[in-house]
């Protein structure tokens, strides 16, 4: 079994700062692409960050020049710095994982259960 345990977030005011980190633990051969998503109340879920492990990293518009996506695959962790905090930012984040339990295993994805941040002054 796979899990995904995510650390950090909480409340801020706008202009903070705020880290949250996630840990893959269990039956992992390899791991493809780390990220994280978001979702507000009342809409969709969207993507934040995605690190992938040949070295790529994508960031949303939104959080472009804010933000920050850092992985180690042999760590198996994902961390997303997130400076200049906005209201905007506030929503439930989840990590999601793309990997392979096993050399002969599908490619799975996995999702965190989701940190909270919330911004307001």
């Amino acid at each position: 079994q796979v899990q995904l345990v995510e650390s950090g977030g909480g409340s801020e005011q706008p202009g903070g700062s705020l880290r949250i980190s996630c840990v893959a633990s269990g039956r992992i051969f390899a791991i493809y692409r780390m990220g994280w998503y978001r979702q507000a109340p009342g809409k969709q879920r969207e993507l934040v960050a995605m690190r992938f492990s040949g070295g790529r990293a994508d960031i949303a518009n939104s959080v472009k020049g804010r933000f920050t996506i850092s992985g180690d695959f042999l760590k198996n962790t994902v961390s997303l710095q997130m400076d200049n905090l906005r209201p905007e930012d506030t929503a439930t984040y989840y990590c999601k994982v793309l990997l392979q339990e096993s050399y002969f295993a599908d490619n799975t994805e996995f999702w965190g259960q989701g940190t909270h941040v919330t911004v307001s002054s």
